[in-house]
């Protein structure tokens, strides 16, 4: 199953035909990366996780937990498309940029992947109202990004002007560019450019399974759960039928490299969003 079966998923996410915008990564099979060590350093691994082999019978679909935040992060950097996971910079911000402000600020429309011993292999997250979402993401600022060992104090340099997504003689992803997008909520989620999509689906979701865990039926159920927890988030906003809190839905991007995926999301009530966009598939699902 696909990765996206990030984006969710990620407005925002990566394949890089356009060097100015960057684009969501997807699911992918698990190949040798770089992981964090105690101490915060980078050192390159292709052992996975002894839990990722356990028995799909017992696992199950829960609420995010705090406890699942390092290994959410571990996901994200697992499943990381090729043109992102040969960086460091983009192994290292990665679920800064994707996953952890989700968890953070809209735990109630995040689900967990069980494999039933309690460990995380999997997870669909998301946020109900993106506009809703950027207001809150000063928060998420204070308490996640400046406070984080990984990045070590690591800020944009500027917000006044977006930075190529890649080095234009070299093709490597711009460490610049990655910080950018996760301290502007507006260039992550609200893009100007992309307006009419958000504006009317406005709720976005990210969704990645370790390899294990895919092609089992999980993705179609992640994406279930998410789609119930935002009609929940909705009823306790007061929604009506005309004013919902996630607009007509919810939008995801999908990175060019990783197309093979929509078929998937077809299936489960998603429709190519017609775009001239570059290096990226957006698609929509409406929720009543």
């Amino acid at each position: 199953m696909p990765r996206e079966c990030h984006s969710s998923s990620r407005s925002i996410l990566p394949s890089l035909v356009r060097s100015d915008l960057p684009r969501y990564p997807a699911i992918r099979p698990f190949r040798p990366r770089y992981h964090y060590t105690v101490n915060g350093n980078l050192s390159l691994s292709t052992q996975r996780l002894s839990f990722q082999l356990t028995s799909s019978t017992m696992a199950f679909i829960r609420p995010y937990k705090a406890t699942d935040f390092d290994a959410t992060g571990h996901i994200c950097r697992a499943t990381l498309p090729p043109s992102l996971e040969r960086s460091e910079a983009a192994t290292r911000t990665a679920p800064y940029l994707w996953t952890h402000q989700y968890t953070h600020l809209s735990p109630e429309t995040c689900h967990i992947l069980d494999d039933g011993e309690g460990n995380c292999v999997g997870y669909c997250i998301g946020c109900p109202n993106v506009n809703d979402f950027a207001s809150a993401y000063p928060r998420y600022i204070k308490e996640v990004l400046e406070t984080s060992k990984e990045l070590d104090g690591r800020k944009p340099k500027s917000l006044e002007t977006k930075a190529p997504w890649n080095f234009p003689d070299t093709g490597e992803v711009n460490e610049e560019a990655l910080l950018q997008q996760a301290f502007n909520p507006t260039w992550l989620v609200l893009d100007e450019e992309r307006k009419e999509l958000w504006g009317n689906w406005k709720a976005t979701m990210h969704i990645d399974l370790l390899e294990p865990w895919q092609g089992k039926g999980w993705g179609r159920k992640l994406i279930d759960k998410f789609v119930e927890s935002l009609k929940e988030a909705d009823q306790r906003n007061g929604g009506s039928s005309g004013n919902r809190l996630y607009g007509k839905g919810v939008h995801i991007g999908v990175g060019g490299e990783n197309d093979k995926v929509v078929p998937f999301y077809e299936k489960l009530g998603f429709r190519v969003y017609p775009t001239e966009e570059k290096g990226s598939i957006w698609m929509v699902k409406d929720v009543e």
